[in-house]
């Protein structure tokens, strides 16, 4: 896969960082334990961030970096003209173990939902319950997603304008079964560098507007908010990733994880000496 790869010094310190980072979610989040190896199924879309998200984790396998086995699957979920023979060619031709998977969870969203709704959510639900089952049947002890900084921050802010909590995507998570562990190695790193990345490796991309474009969703307003804001006030990015990292309790409002009534009985101040 980095056999015809650009030599340049800044392909490389591109890559080196996207390595870095990955390794950084790899370690701080505990993604990979002791005993014996893991095996994960990397779930490829077809677009910039799994694929990049594939050769990263390739590229830290061959350095010795990850004690993984790994196994590629793309669920063809039946959008028309989806070009079924790129992935298979592309996972073949790089000795990538590989299962392609279809499942028509199309028809079912277009008949659940009015031609002007937004498919994305439903989309969404139906691809991630069949990507479990597909773990399970491969014996994957995780399924790994290529969300990356911005998808978590979109994510933080679509929660707090549109759903009334403080979430987002966390890098590591056991789904509801408690049998298989989603995780999401590039929780620290940029979308413009996978975008750079992608276009540098390649990378023959299969766009995700099959089912037709749907303009004004609401994560496409969080994405250009969270732009304009780094462009007035650049590094703010970073700083909103470092937040939720750094999470205090205390200076919120949810009585369930802060116990805000224990602190009725105050510490009286300390009295004044008499001289």
């Amino acid at each position: 896969m980095f056999t015809n790869v650009p030599s340049s010094v800044g392909f490389n310190k591109l890559r080196k960082r996207l390595l870095r980072q990955a390794r950084q979610a790899i370690a701080e989040f505990g993604m990979v334990g002791g005993g014996r190896t893991p095996r994960w199924l990397v779930a490829l879309s077809g677009g910039k961030d799994s694929y990049g998200l594939l050769a990263i984790l390739l590229d830290l396998k061959w350095r010795g970096l990850l004690p993984v086995d790994l196994i590629a699957c793309n669920l063809d979920q039946g959008q028309p003209n989806f070009p079924k023979h790129i992935l298979p060619e592309f996972l073949e031709r790089n000795g990538v173990p590989h299962r392609i998977e279809y499942q028509d969870t199309y028809s079912i969203v277009t008949d659940k939902l009015s031609e002007n709704s937004t498919y994305c959510s439903l989309c969404s639900r139906l691809r991630r319950g069949h990507l479990y089952r597909i773990a399970r049947e491969e014996g994957c002890d995780a399924l790994v997603l290529g969300h990356h900084r911005e998808d978590i921050l979109e994510t933080l802010f679509m929660n707090l304008f549109h759903g009334g909590r403080l979430a987002a995507m966390p890098p590591k998570l056991l789904n509801d079964e408690r049998d298989v562990m989603v995780l999401r190695p590039l929780a620290f790193c940029a979308e413009d560098d996978l975008a750079k990345f992608a276009e540098a490796m390649a990378f023959p991309i299969i766009p995700c507007d099959l089912c037709g474009s749907q303009d004004g969703l609401q994560r496409n307003a969080m994405k250009a908010m969270i732009a304009d804001i780094e462009r007035r006030m650049p590094g703010r990015k970073e700083a909103m990733i470092r937040a939720l990292t750094n999470v205090r309790p205390s200076h919120l409002m949810d009585r369930q994880i802060f116990d805000f009534a224990g602190l009725d009985q105050l510490a009286q101040p300390p009295e004044e000496k008499t001289k």
